[in-house]
């Protein structure tokens, strides 16, 4: 089993590495490095924001966690990724962010803030979000890396995350946005083939579909009230709908505010281009999200394994379900799921922090700097806080593994509400509403980071609610997430009726690039009888 692994992961590595100096001659100037010459096309980019989006956390973290809360019902997890997270945010925001984002020439998501609404103000606090929430949320890429690689090595956890952070960091260093969209196509293309094989195969081992299915609903979840419900976790909406449907929301529709995410409309090359990758993006969701939900609904029944394990307090650590999993599988498929796992990780963490980097960079430091700087200079400047913020990331996820640091879990946590809540609803009405305010976008940025610091204070026992919907949506970071999402989506449009418009020509100006007229000339035959 070693041997093969070994000989995948090498393989593998090779290849990632081989993309990123073949693409070191789309990386000659900051277009070229942070968006691929707006050139990409469908595929890449449908890959790209695919591989973005499915991490290893989804696979090991949440599959695991969710299928052993939800049953079978965790499929609609996968499906609302595909459908909500993917299909619609295409259809929505595809068209409309690259020719926006093209036409005030920008690059990062705080640059169209302010550009979009004439406020550099807007660029720095967004910016400031960026780097406070998204290095947190890279560190949580590593999470459940140990529990698989333990199958197969005996090696340290650091070690694990060392190579992972620096193999990646060279093919991003070297190739930039384009290397970066070349091995999330090859990446993809692996987590597609691995988990319809891992997905096979576990069921073959329970015995097959039916026989897993009469297995699963022999299980009882146990209800709030203290009863049992008998066949919950094969049932249509699982035993707690209402929690699954918060699952959905945050993981699908936070997709849309996400700075990594809405990025790869940035570069994608052409209004047809985006008509395939909507497709495209959508059956990579519902084979690779959906794939890895069903397979963790099974999760129950292995719940008597010994390689499952429980905290201090007595609650299982759900990242160590799915590797439980796996454990008895034949060597080819373990092979196949490490370097499944890998892909998925090293495509997210290459977006995390590509995206990190130049917003760092071109929305604050070139800014600051008083001499202007070249392209070499940016693209040089960009290269040392990737190496930076793969190594803080790195670190994090050490110190948080190693010293069992509860203020980094809980950061990883609420990342994603954080950003999401942030800026989804700015971005948004940015793109469809002209009356969309300056002030409405600094009350989205206050209410999620509001909504982050409750949570936080929640999580760590320093703020409690009595009963009632505060101590509800208080009680997970998926609920305060939807809650700043849902919240940014509602007050933007109350505030901005009530705040100073932008200037009517400037916006006019800005939205001028949706209207393309189109003239045609038509010839009008003369009839047999000489009339016209």
């Amino acid at each position: 089993m070693v041997w093969l692994t070994v000989l995948l992961m090498l393989c593998f590595f090779a290849l990632m590495i081989g993309v990123g100096i073949y693409c070191r001659k789309h990386a000659t100037d900051v277009n070229g490095f942070v968006l691929g010459g707006r050139s990409v096309g469908p595929w890449l980019t449908a890959f790209a924001f695919g591989t973005s989006y499915f991490s290893a956390v989804i696979f090991v973290g949440y599959a695991g966690q969710f299928g052993w809360n939800f049953g079978m019902a965790s499929t609609w997890i996968g499906l609302g990724n595909a459908f909500l997270g993917s299909m619609l945010a295409w259809n929505v925001l595809g068209r409309r962010t690259r020719i926006m984002t093209q036409h005030l020439d920008t690059k990062t998501m705080p640059d169209f803030f302010q550009k979009r609404y004439h406020s550099k103000g807007l660029k720095i606090v967004a910016s400031f979000i960026v780097f406070v929430f998204l290095v947190p949320y890279t560190a949580s890429l590593y999470n459940g890396l140990s529990s698989l690689f333990a199958i197969v090595f005996d090696v340290p956890y650091w070690v694990v995350i060392a190579i992972m952070a620096v193999l990646t960091g060279v093919y991003v260093i070297y190739g930039g946005y384009m290397a970066t969209a070349i091995n999330d196509f090859i990446q993809g293309i692996i987590m597609l083939a691995g988990i319809v094989v891992v997905v096979g195969v576990v069921l073959s081992e329970q015995g097959g579909l039916s026989a897993a299915m009469a297995a699963l609903s022999a299980q009882s979840a146990k209800m709030p009230a203290g009863g049992e419900l008998s066949g919950a976790y094969v049932s249509f909406l699982g035993p707690d709908p209402l929690a699954l449907l918060f699952v959905v929301l945050l993981t699908s529709l936070g997709t849309w505010g996400l700075p990594q995410m809405v990025g790869k409309f940035y570069s994608i090359s052409d209004e047809k281009a985006i008509q395939k990758g909507t497709i495209i993006s959508t059956v990579f969701a519902i084979i690779v999200a959906g794939g890895c939900y069903f397979l963790g609904s099974f999760g129950r029944l292995f719940a008597g394994s010994e390689h499952i394990q429980y905290k201090s307090d007595g609650s299982i650590l759900y990242d160590s379900i799915v590797p439980a999993m796996l454990r008895e599988l034949p060597a080819f498929v373990i092979a196949i799921v490490i370097v499944l796992v890998l892909a998925a990780s090293m495509s997210t963490l290459s977006s995390l922090v590509l995206t990190s980097s130049s917003t760092l960079t071109l929305d604050v430091i070139v800014p600051a700097m008083k001499k202007k700087t070249s392209d070499k200079g940016q693209i040089f400047i960009m290269r040392i806080f990737i190496v930076f913020f793969i190594l803080v990331s790195a670190v994090l996820a050490i110190m948080k593994d190693s010293l069992n640091l509860t203020f980094i879990a809980q950061m990883m946590g609420v990342s994603w509400g954080a950003l999401a809540g942030a800026f989804l609803a700015p971005f948004l009405y940015g793109l469809y509403w002209k009356k969309t305010t300056r002030a409405s976008v600094y009350v989205s940025y206050l209410f999620a980071v509001t909504v982050t610091i409750v949570q936080l204070l929640v999580s760590f026992g320093m703020l409690t609610f009595s009963e009632g919907i505060l101590s509800y949506l208080f009680a997970s970071s998926i609920r305060s997430g939807v809650l700043s999402m849902a919240g940014g989506l509602v007050l933007v449009p109350i505030v901005s009726l009530f705040t100073r418009k932008e200037p009517q020509e400037d916006i006019e100006a800005m939205f001028s690039c949706y209207e393309i007229t189109v003239t045609v000339n038509v010839k009008r035959k003369e009839r047999l009888d000489g009339e016209s």
